[in-house]
C-alpha cells in the first residue's frame, strides 16, 4: 500500500540581523574599532610636526622644518604603503580578524613609545604605528563587507555608517590630544601636581594610546558578532594550489627575516648610520620604483584586450589626478598645521585654543556635508557628473582652497597673525573637494579594473595616497626657506592645472570607460 508523501516545509531565509540601526550588530564593533583607531592616528598626526619643530625648552625635539618635513613625509606615506603587504599577510598568514587585532596592539605600543620622552622611542613609535596601521586599516574595511551577503541592499549604507565612524574619531581626536599637548590650562594642571609642564606633548601621545586600547577592548568583546569568514587565512581548495601558496608564505617569511637580521646586524655593527632624515629623503626612490614598476608591468604585460588596455589608461590618469589631490589635501597635517601654529591668531570670542584644533575641521565638514552631497548626486539622476568630472571638480575646489591660503600667507608676511577664518574657509573648500573625489575614487578603480587583477588595482588607490602624503610632508620642508605665498601658489597652480587638464579629458575618458564596461 502506497503511503502519502510527507510535505516538507519550505526553507525560510535566514533572518537579517538589524540590531545596529537596521544593520548587523557587528557593524557597531567595526564602527567603534575604526573610530578609535582613527582617534589614535589623527590625534597623533595633529601633534607630530608641531612636536618635532617645537623648541627643546618647550618639550619638543627642536628640529627645523627641513629636517622635520621629510620625517613626517616618510611616516604618513608608509602608513598607506604598508597596507598592501598588510592585506597580503591577512589573506595568506593571519586571517582578517587576527590581522586587525595584531595591528591594533602594535599601534597602541607605538603610541606608548611616543608617550616616553626619548628620541629613540619617538622613532620606534613611528615605525610601530606605521606597521600596525598597515595591518589594520585595509583589513577592517574588508570585515565590514563580510557582514553582508552579496545581494544585501544595506551594504552601501553600512559603509556610509562606517565612514561616519572614521570621521567621528578624526573629529574628536585633535580636540582631546591638542588640549593635552598644547593648552595652557593642562600645563597649569601638570605644574600644580608637581610635574614638568613641558611633558604635555607626551600626555597627548598617551591619549592616542588609550584610544587604541579602548578600540581593542570593544573589538574583542564584540568579536562574536563578526563574520567567521575572517578568522582564518584564505586557502585554495585545490591541494596543489594550496601547497603553492604555503611555499610563497614560507619564502616571504624567510626573506623578511633575513632582511631584518642583515639590516639589524649592519646597524648594530656601525656599518650603516641610521639617519632618519636621510632615509626619509631617499624614500622617494622607493615610491618612484614601486609606481613605475607597477604601471610598467601593467602596460607591458601581454594578454590584455583592447578594452582592458583602455581601462588601464583611465586608471593611470585617475591615479595621477588622485596623487595631486592628496599631495595638497594632506598638507593639513604639515604646512597648514605649521601655518596655524606660527601665523594664525588662535583665538575665538576672546578665548585662545590650541592650533592643532584646526585638524578637526575637515572631518566635521565631512560629517555635515556628506549627506547633502549624497542626496544631491541622487537628485541629479541622469545629470549626475561622471567620475572624471567629479575628479576635476574636486581638484578645482581644492585649488580654490589653497588660493585662499595665498591671501592668508600674503597677509602674514609682515609678521602679523591672521584671522582663523582664513584656515576655516580653506578647509571648507578642500573638504568639499574631497567629497567630490574621494567617494568615487575606489568605485571607479573597482569598476575599471580587469577582473583578474581587481584586488591589485585597488592597491593603486592606497599607492596614490602614499605618494600624495609623501609629497605633502616634503612640502613642509620648504616652510622656512621659501616665501609662503610662493609655496601656496605652487600648490594652487598644480591643483588648478591638473583640474583643467582633466576637465579637457572628461569626454575622451568617458568614451573609454563606456567601451570598457
Amino acid at each position: 500500500m502506497a503511503t502519502a508523501a510527507v510535505r516538507r516545509p519550505e526553507p525560510q531565509p535566514a533572518e537579517q540581523d538589524t540590531r545596529f540601526f537596521g544593520h548587523p550588530r557587528g557593524l557597531s564593533t567595526l564602527f567603534f574599532t575604526e573610530m578609535w583607531e582613527r582617534f589614535s592616528y589623527y590625534g597623533m598626526r595633529a601633534l607630530l610636526i608641531l612636536f618635532m619643530t617645537a623648541p627643546v625648552a618647550a618639550g619638543g625635539l627642536g628640529f627645523d622644518t627641513a629636517t622635520a618635513g621629510p620625517i613626517y613625509a616618510l611616516y604618513v606615506s608608509s602608513v598607506y604603503l604598508l597596507s598592501v603587504p598588510g592585506g597580503w599577510l591577512a589573506d595568506r598568514v593571519l586571517g582578517l580578524r587576527r590581522a586587525v587585532f595584531l595591528g591594533g596592539v602594535i599601534i597602541m605600543m607605538g603610541h606608548i613609545c611616543l608617550a616616553v620622552p626619548s628620541t629613540a622611542t619617538f622613532y620606534l613609535g613611528l615605525v610601530l604605528i606605521a606597521v600596525g596601521t598597515g595591518l589594520l586599516k585595509s583589513n577592517v574595511s574588508v570585515l565590514v563587507g563580510k557582514l553582508y551577503t552579496a545581494d544585501d541592499v544595506r551594504r552601501d549604507a553600512g559603509y556610509s555608517i562606517y565612514y561616519m565612524g572614521i570621521n567621528t574619531g578624526a573629529f574628536i581626536a585633535p580636540l582631546v590630544t591638542g588640549w593635552l599637548a598644547q593648552s595652557d590650562a593642562f600645563k597649569r594642571i601638570l605644574a600644580s601636581l608637581g610635574m614638568n609642564p613641558e611633558t604635555s606633548w607626551h600626555w597627548g601621545f598617551g591619549a592616542a594610546a588609550v584610544g587604541m586600547f579602548l578600540g581593542l577592548v570593544q573589538y574583542v568583546l564584540g568579536g562574536k558578532h563578526l563574520s567567521p569568514d575572517g578568522l582564518h587565512p584564505v586557502r585554495p581548495s585545490d591541494p596543489v594550489a594550496a601547497a603553492k601558496v604555503d611555499r610563497q608564505v614560507r619564502w616571504a617569511g624567510l626573506l623578511t627575516l633575513g632582511l631584518l637580521v642583515i639590516g639589524g646586524g649592519l646597524v648594530l655593527s656601525g656599518a650603516i648610520d641610521v639617519d632618519p632624515e636621510g632615509i626619509s629623503r631617499n624614500f622617494k626612490w622607493v615610491l618612484i620604483a614601486v609606481t613605475v614598476g607597477f604601471f610598467a608591468w601593467l602596460f607591458l604585460s601581454r594578454g590584455w584586450t583592447r578594452e582592458e588596455r583602455k581601462s588601464l589608461v583611465v586608471i593611470a590618469v585617475l591615479f595621477a589626478a588622485a596623487t595631486v589631490f592628496w599631495m595638497a589635501y594632506e598638507q593639513a597635517g604639515s604646512t597648514l598645521n605649521l601655518f596655524a601654529d606660527r601665523n594664525t591668531n588662535n583665538t575665538m570670542f576672546g578665548r585662545g585654543f590650541p592650533p592643532s584644533w584646526y585638524q578637526s575641521l575637515p572631518p566635521l565638514f565631512i560629517i555635515l556635508f556628506a549627506p547633502i552631497f549624497a542626496a544631491m548626486w541622487l537628485r541629479l539622476g541622469k545629470r549626475n557628473p561622471s567620475s572624471p568630472a567629479k575628479f576635476a571638480l574636486g581638484l578645482l575646489l581644492l585649488g580654490l582652497g589653497f588660493a585662499v591660503m595665498i591671501g592668508a600667507a600674503s597677509a602674514a608676511v609682515s609678521g602679523a597673525r591672521v584671522s582663523p577664518l582664513w584656515l576655516v574657509l580653506s578647509y571648507l573648500l578642500q573638504t568639499l573637494g574631497e567629497l567630490c573625489l574621494s567617494p568615487v575614487g575606489l568605485s571607479a578603480m573597482s569598476t575599471l579594473a580587469p577582473a583578474r587583477i581587481a584586488g591589485l588595482v585597488m592597491g593603486v588607490w592606497f599607492l596614490a595616497l602614499a605618494v600624495g602624503n609623501y609629497l605633502a610632508g616634503m612640502a613642509s620642508s620648504f616652510y622656512e626657506t621659501m616665501p609662503l605665498p610662493s609655496l601656496f601658489t605652487i600648490v594652487t597652480v598644480t591643483a588648478l592645472g591638473t583640474a583643467l587638464v582633466l576637465a579637457l579629458l572628461v569626454k575622451p575618458i568617458q568614451r573609454m570607460m563606456a567601451r570598457s564596461a
